[in-house]
Order: C-alpha cells, then structure tokens, then sequence
C-alpha cells in the first residue's frame, strides 16, 4: 500500500452556514463594542478555530503527525487515544460544528477507527486492518472510507490467492 495518507473531506454545508453566521455575529458584536475602530473579528474566530482544534483535538493531530513520519504504531495509539476521547465526549463530536468549528460530515470517532485500520494496513497487518475497517461499520455503516478499505484488502487477497 501507498505510504501517502488517505484524505477524503466530507464537507457539512450546514456547518458551513452555521460557521458564517457565527462570524457575523463576531463582527456585529465587535462593532458594537468597538465602534468605529478596525474590526479583529475575522481573526479572532480563526484564532479560536484553532485553539479548539489543536487543544481538544490533539491526539488526533499527533497521531496524523506520526504516520507522516512512518511511526504507525506510535500513530494507532494516539488514534486510540482520540477516538476514546471523542466515545467518551461524544457531545464534542456530535455538535463538533459548534464545539470545534468542524465543517466535517466524518466524525473524529469514525475518522479515528479508519486511520487505526489504515496504519494496521500500513504495518502489512491485513487482518487487524479488516478488524478495524468492520468495528467503523458496526458503529458507522454508512463509512464509505471503511467499505473501500475492505474492498481493497479484499481485492489484495483475491489477487495473492
């Protein structure tokens, strides 16, 4: 398998929508306060936009980071990590929208198990990859990323067999 990691962005028009009105409402507020001076307010929600994602979404920052770097099991355990988080949190990846600005149709919970099973896949660990692929299903069965995983180490079997 290709070492490149796998980017697919299912974008939330909703939350896209949601995003803008939000930062309209900074910039009214802003003018509110500040009249007449030069409004920050496009700023501060990229500030804040990043805060949320680098702080409460760190393990999942790591752990993309790692397998950059060839580090796949180092990165399943930080997958691990921010997928327990996010089980644990759920209300934080439910409304991710609001709670991390998130324009994201993929939870970080679904995102979390499809990177676990591609990093097993990288590690040459077809079956635990399989695992993996089926345990997103059984939470998430619409996962079109797990169902093409499955079908490609489906297709490698076929093709060594």
């Amino acid at each position: 398998m290709s070492k490149s990691f796998p980017i697919s962005r299912q974008i939330s028009w909703i939350a896209i929508v949601i995003h803008l009105l939000l930062l309209i409402l900074f910039f009214i507020i802003s003018a509110i306060i500040f009249p007449g001076k030069i409004n920050y307010s496009f700023i501060f929600f990229i500030l804040i936009s990043l805060l949320l994602k680098f702080s409460i979404a760190s393990d999942h920052r790591k752990g993309i980071s790692l397998f950059k770097k060839g580090k796949y099991l180092e990165a399943i355990e930080n997958f691990e990590k921010s997928y327990l988080f996010f089980k644990n949190n759920s209300w934080l990846d439910n409304y991710r929208f609001i709670t991390l600005l998130s324009s994201s149709k993929i939870s970080y919970k679904e995102i979390a198990l499809n990177n676990i099973a591609f990093c097993y896949a990288q590690l040459g660990n077809g079956q635990k990859a399989k695992e993996f692929y089926e345990k997103t299903l059984t939470e998430f069965p619409n996962s079109g990323i797990a169902k093409a995983g499955i079908n490609i180490l489906n297709a490698g079997q076929n093709t060594i067999n």
